[in-house]
């Protein structure tokens, strides 16, 4: 056992033994939270092994990791407990070498997918002073500059997705690109740019009668998904929603208070966030397929109902959302914990019922149907699912 291991394993135990009561009897929203990132830790040492199905060799630059992590340095930050940064350090300096090169990353795929781990750098770089972590910033940075757009500006959401704007994309790009553009004291053509990449996907994706977005818009209608008259796909996914809703409070934390967007910003949640609630199914969750209810197939789905959860309850916290959030964020993660979660025989927790990964196109072609969307495998302890279920709990522990 290497000594980052031993390291966690000490740490956890203490926090581990003496707590295989069910998750949710008389725990606090916190330590439920712990419990499940303890369990992560206990399952995995090396973060880099948490997505199982893949059966990886060596670690990959992926925002599958950086989801989970992200929570992890926020629970450091709530708790003081230094195991959680050094799981997400770990991870970091596995992929990062000595001249701050990423390992794995190629600028040249334009996949707006491999900037989310740069979020993870900004807390490590200033905690630690590693100019590798900067170097590694400005390589996403870089990205971003020369990122191909559609002709009204928006981000493509990869190389190999050309003229595509997805509202997964949001979440990936947006709050790294606030962030850094807030920590280096960029223009404000720089939250201009962002600020446009929200109202721009909202206004192409929204539809009128629900309020609902749908997951992608191809501005050059020619996919296979996509509407010949307005390039949208098919379907409302839900945690196409979620990524969106997560990617506005996070993206918040660092837009100016006098930037004449930012109401802008608010407007769409609380708009998003009523849409969502004429839909949420009476256990708090909300379906895979977001509208369509029990229809034969169609299932309570984790990751999104989690990642509405977390923005509710963020915010609420940040006064964003009305005080009825409280209430409701509160709900959805309980009914998450009761009904989705389950403890092992050696007092570890996991969370199931997530949905393991979907996209449109690429090979094998993804049509974005319905039926598309139930077939793609529902996954226990997944990290789409178990980020957003810690920063969900850090975010409703912090209720006053």
């Amino acid at each position: 056992m290497n000594k980052f291991r031993l390291y966690v394993h000490l740490l956890l135990l203490g926090a581990m033994l003496g707590s295989y009561a069910p998750a949710y009897a008389e725990k606090s929203v916190l330590e439920t939270t712990e419990r499940m990132a303890n369990s992560i830790m206990q399952r995995h040492p090396e973060a880099w092994t948490m997505r199982e199905f893949k059966q990886l060799k060596e670690p990959e630059w992926g925002y599958p990791y950086s989801l989970v992590l992200y929570g992890f340095q926020k629970l450091y930050l709530k708790t003081g407990n230094e195991a959680y940064l050094a799981y997400a350090k770990q991870f970091v300096d596995q992929l990062i070498d000595k001249n701050g090169k990423i390992k794995g990353y190629a600028v040249t795929e334009f996949n707006i997918d491999s900037i989310n781990p740069g979020k993870l750098l900004f807390l490590l770089h200033e905690k630690y002073q590693d100019q590798r972590y900067l170097v590694a910033m400005q390589s996403l940075r870089e990205q971003l500059q020369w990122q191909p757009r559609t002709t009204t500006g928006g981000f493509w959401h990869k190389n190999i997705y050309p003229w595509q704007m997805w509202l997964d994309g949001l979440y990936m790009g947006a709050p790294y690109y606030a962030q850094y553009a807030r920590k280096f004291n960029e223009p404000v053509k720089s939250f201009d740019d962002i600020a446009h990449q929200f109202l721009l996907i909202e206004s192409k994706t929204r539809d009128p009668k629900t309020g609902l977005l749908y997951h992608a818009w191809d501005e050059s209608h020619l996919q296979q998904w996509a509407n010949k008259k307005t390039g949208l796909s098919p379907h409302f996914w839900s945690r196409s929603m979620g990524w969106y809703a997560m990617a506005l409070v996070d993206t918040l934390d660092y837009f100016p208070q006098s930037h004449p967007k930012r109401k802008e910003l608010i407007r769409l949640l609380n708009e998003l966030a009523e849409a969502l609630l004429k839909v949420q199914h009476s256990s708090h969750l909300w379906y895979q397929v977001t509208d369509l209810g029990d229809r034969y197939g169609n299932y309570l789905e984790t990751s999104g109902s989690a990642m509405f959860a977390y923005a509710f309850a963020k915010g609420y916290n940040q006064q964003y959302l009305p005080e009825k959030y409280k209430k409701i964020a509160t709900d959805i993660f309980n009914g998450i914990v009761t009904g989705h979660t389950e403890i092992d025989e050696l007092g570890r927790m996991h969370l199931k019922n997530t949905c393991g990964s979907a996209g449109l196109g690429n090979e094998p072609y993804r049509t974005g149907t319905f039926e598309y969307y139930v077939s793609e495998a529902i996954r226990t302890d997944d990290p789409h699912g178990l980020g957003p279920f810690i920063l969900a709990g850090i975010e409703i522990a912090a209720f006053k």
